[in-house]
């Protein structure tokens, strides 16, 4: 071995030999170092294919076109815009005249000489198999090559006549058609031939119909306004190609976009999408009134903390897993370095072959953990897919980004071999051809540096949360707080290990073997360890959040409730709605509501026709919020105020926001039927609706000094108009009722106030039928809404219908790709710790079939020993990984409240905040015990029950 190279060479032989000949153990050397790089690429190729690129992103949004120009919404004004078509604002500043609203021509921005595709959208009703049903209808001329990338068809054609039509698969599925089928659409006395099925690859929950221009919509427009009835809503936007001119090369360029912005649109451009201007150049960003939300320095905690955790936990990962495995290698080749050494082979080269190892099994590692990271993103690509409701754009290899996982698997390999390389290099020669091992002392300086990493990150984590509202100390922190864990591992280990003593045979075995071993178990419990402290930070951080949304979703109704009102006419189909609703609904309990009218018979709510009135709560004169109030100049009584006043007025009952939208003026004309509906459990409300009182469920409504509830008839709302713009009180007859003030505590949803029948009559008021709030016995299907829809075609009336199914979570891909990545990491780890751990007992084991130990032993070892290191890093990981997802939260908590206290200083009104810390009991359960469940099973299944009884090996 003369030279550096010579040799590594020999030694890298050597190694790739002796690898080859131990191909088991091989293999799980390998597997150590391969599954996190399978995890770490797999979630890189995941990450990377589902964020569509600039151009994916502008073929789904204009298809091969060259802009997509739509009305900006401000009446045809000149706008500003950035390049990304989507943030806009007037030229024109109009802080002293109303803000502009209205339709701009968009065909009058499209350059001369550009092809043209319109695209245009609108909601219609549709016969299904089941009754009826709500959906987009799209006309635009699929087969077009300009519209390539909108769509994807799926199965027969898009339409090619005036009377076919195309539908998505998801529409399908819940309409019961086909292709084939004939579809109806209400108020139309037309069908149309389904064609084929396709799908929006950026919304595969979509219920659309395709039909050609001017084949569906128009027509329906003009029924519906033959039938007195509102139209279908719609909207066109307008594609545009823009081909090559002699000497000018094609496409719309940001001179185009600026022409399209002086008349009111407008523009997705993919040239400005590629090649966007310099940000000096688009005018938008140099507005004095443009705040650019989107360059802010607030970080997206939630994807910082995902982020941050998985890099971290793929970096420990695979230094956790590697380092006992060659240790173990080291070990078992101990002869052959002991002929080495023999043979007149010095330290260093036993060291290079050691080394030489890690680096053949790290290259082997990368290679094999790249390649099947790769395969499993492709192979579970459709369900992540459906589980999303979108696709993805084409695969997304980065090969820096790859090559940086595969160097670090061989960097990895390299580290890891350095301490059984030198370890080895220390023995001498009749040692290891004698295969003695000497006597092993536990390192007594390690647990207490981890000691000091626990204890010095939990109390930086506790002060960052705490005292600042600093989320890098608490990332850092905890971080450290980890590192002491891990540090921790092989004397918790121990710990462990004193409950040997009540355990049956086989279990106690597998701990007593796990203790003994450390330098083997610790790092695979370190490496479990690891991967559920991720998951339980971020599962931590996920379901205290969705508490916060939840808490934070106001509901219309008690769960499972449904709200059927009308929305137009006199109220006269109002029973003809109720009996429909308890007919195809699993309706519980019924609770009919009338509205207060004033003026003439037949007037819809918020109608501004003549002789249409309505009716308002006059709220007393002590009950007026003092931030509300205005002198006779005009000048807000709150600018005068300190802010500790401000605070002190933002928590008064007098300044809380008032509840109530299902009518005007908030109050509903009901009985204690409707009580029972919102589930408000209050007999003395009861009593007071058969006494004919007025139940206010908003406290500022009610003179507490007479008790009673005043509502003023407004006959003229045009007269009202006029009035509040003079600084005039309101004219109109305000008639007192007597009330019953219900608790403050009091979840009411939408209604601000029930007046019995009987109250209004007494008074001389007038009402009319509104509707009706049903309650449910279950959340009813989509076959029953559908059936219902087409009872309430055939009706004719205009319904307001609702059904409050409540607070529905987001699904995050991060979350779903770090469970899985920390499932396969606790199972593997744990499964190749237990192989290692048979690897270096099989002379025990074949003891114990020598002395007559049954044969389910050694299978019952196997599984407890795999279930042993997974329990014990499931365990530590748990509680490590509190300590982040509390830390975020208390910071989340401190950064609310200071939100909050600044509004309140402000003069502004808001809702305490409430940002929980919600403990993840099912995934916790589920760690500390399938898991470790499965760990066992799994291990105890594919152990043989029997192994082969051989003669033990003297010394």
């Amino acid at each position: 071995m003369n030279g550096w190279f010579h040799g590594w060479r020999a030694a890298v032989r050597i190694a790739r030999r002796d690898a080859w000949r131990s191909k088991g153990r091989s293999f799980l050397v390998l597997a150590m170092i391969a599954l996190p790089i399978i995890g770490v690429s797999a979630a890189n190729v995941t990450l990377r294919t589902s964020e569509l690129s600039v151009a994916e992103k502008a073929d789904r949004a204009m298809g091969a076109a060259d802009a997509l120009l739509s009305d900006a919404g401000y009446g045809g004004v000149p706008i500003y815009q950035a390049p990304n078509g989507q943030d806009t604002m007037p030229v024109k500043s109009y802080e002293d005249e109303p803000f502009p609203d209205g339709d701009a021509d968009t065909a009058k921005a499209v350059p001369a000489g550009a092809r043209v595709l319109k695209d245009t959208s609108g909601a219609a009703k549709v016969r299904t198999e089941h009754g009826s049903l709500h959906v987009n209808v799209r006309e635009l001329k699929a087969t077009d090559p300009m519209a390539h990338g909108m769509v994807t068809l799926l199965d027969g054609r898009f339409p090619q006549k005036d009377d076919e039509v195309a539908v998505t698969g998801q529409f399908l599925k819940e309409s019961g058609l086909s292709a084939g089928s004939r579809l109806t659409v209400r108020n139309l006395d037309r069908t149309y031939l389904i064609t084929g099925a396709y799908e929006l690859p950026g919304d595969l929950a979509a219920n659309e119909v395709n039909a050609l221009p001017g084949a569906l919509l128009t027509p329906l427009d003009k029924a519906l306004e033959a039938q007195g009835m509102s139209g279908t809503g719609q909207s066109t936007t307008y594609l545009v190609d823009v081909p090559d001119a002699p000497g000018v090369r094609g496409g719309f360029t940001w001179n185009m976009v600026e022409q399209a912005n002086t008349k009111g649109v407008k523009v997705e451009s993919r040239e400005a999408l590629l090649n966007p201007p310099p940000r000096s150049e688009v005018k938008l960003y140099q507005h004095p009134e443009w705040v650019d939300y989107d360059s802010s320095g607030e970080a997206n905690t939630a994807m910082l903390a995902s982020l941050a955790t998985i890099v971290g936990l793929a970096m420990l990962e695979i230094c956790l897993l590697a380092g006992p495995a060659f240790a173990v290698g080291a070990r078992r080749s101990r002869r052959q370095l002991g002929l080495v050494g023999a043979n007149g082979g010095d330290r260093r080269h036993i060291r290079s072959i050691v080394l030489a190892g890690g680096l053949v099994i790290g290259a082997a590692a990368a290679v094999v953990g790249t390649v099947l990271g790769v395969a499993l993103t492709v192979a579970l690509r459709p369900l992540l897919e459906d589980w999303l409701g979108k696709r993805f754009g084409g695969i997304d290899l980065r090969p820096l980004e790859l090559a940086g996982i595969a160097l670090l698997a061989v960097l990895t390999g390299l580290l890891a071999a350095i301490v059984p390389a030198v370890t080895a290099s220390r023995q001498t020669v009749l040692a290891s051809l004698t295969g003695r091992r000497g006597v092993r002392r536990s390192n007594r300086v390690l647990p207490v540096i981890g000691l000091v990493a626990v204890l010095l990150g939990a109390a930086i984590a506790l002060y960052g949360s705490v005292v600042t509202d600093q989320f890098i100390l608490v990332a850092g922190g905890s971080a450290l707080a980890e590192l002491g864990v891990v540090a921790l591992t092989p004397a918790l280990v121990g710990l462990f290990g004193r409950v040997s003593r009540w355990l049956p045979l086989s279990p106690r075995l597998a701990l007593r073997d796990a203790v003994r071993n450390r330098g083997r178990t610790a790092p695979a419990v370190a490496a479990v360890l690891a991967a559920v402290a991720g998951t339980v930070a971020v599962a931590t951080y996920q379901v205290s959040s969705e508490a916060e949304y939840r808490a934070g979703y106001e509901a219309r109704l008690p769960n499972g409730a449904v709200s059927a009102l009308l929305t137009q006419g006199d109220g006269r189909d109002a029973p003809a709605l109720r009996d429909a609703v308890r007919r195809d609904l699993p309706v519980d309990l019924t609770a009919d509501l009338g509205r207060l009218t004033v003026g003439r018979a037949g007037c819809e709510m918020y109608s501004d026709a003549k002789g249409c009135g309505y009716a308002e709560v006059v709220t007393p004169k002590a009950n007026e919020c003092p931030l509300w109030t205005t002198d006779a100049e005009g000048n807000s009584a709150s600018d005068s105020m300190t802010p500790a006043e401000r605070r002190k007025l933002g928590k008064d009952w007098r300044c809380a926001s008032e509840g109530g939208g299902v009518t005007e003026s908030g109050l509903v004309v009901g009985d204690a039927s409707l009580l029972k509906v919102l589930k408000i459990d209050d007999p003395k409300a009861e009593q007071a609706l058969k006494d004919g009182k007025v139940v206010s469920f908003h406290r500022p409504m009610v003179d507490e000094k007479t008790g009673k509830l005043s509502v003023r008839l407004v006959a003229d709302r045009g007269e009202a108009n006029d009035a509040a713009a003079a600084g005039k009180e309101t004219p109109g007859k305000v008639v007192a009722l007597p009330a019953y003030q219900a608790p403050d505590s009091t979840e009411s949803y939408d209604v601000g106030g029930i007046v019995p029948a009987s109250a209004v009559k007494q008074a001389g008021m007038t009402m009319a039928p509104l509707g009706a709030f049903h309650s449910t016995d279950a959340l009813p299907s989509s076959q029953q809404r559908q059936k219902l829809d087409q009872d309430l075609d055939q009706l004719g009336a205009d319904v307001d219908l609702y059904v409050e199914e409540g607070f529905t979570g987001e699904k995050s891909i991060v979350l779903l790709a770090l469970t899985v990545f920390a499932g396969l990491i606790t199972i593997g780890a744990a499964g190749i710790a237990t192989g290692l751990a048979q690897a270096d007992a099989e002379a025990d084991l074949k003891t114990l079939a020598a002395v007559g130990a049954p044969p389910r032993v050694r299978r019952s070892l196997s599984g407890f020993q795999c279930g042993v290191v997974a329990l014990m890093g499931v365990v530590l990981g748990s509680l490590a990984g509190l300590l982040p997802g509390i830390g975020l939260r208390l910071t989340e908590r401190r950064q609310s409240e200071k939100w909050y206290n600044q509004m309140l200083d402000q003069g502004g009104l808001a809702d305490a905040p409430y940002t929980p810390v919600v403990i993840p009991w099912q995934t916790l359960v589920a760690l500390l015990v399938l898991v470790p469940l499965g760990a066992a099973l799994l291990a105890a299944v594919v152990t043989r029950s029997r192994g082969a009884l051989a003669r033990r090996e003297a010394g």
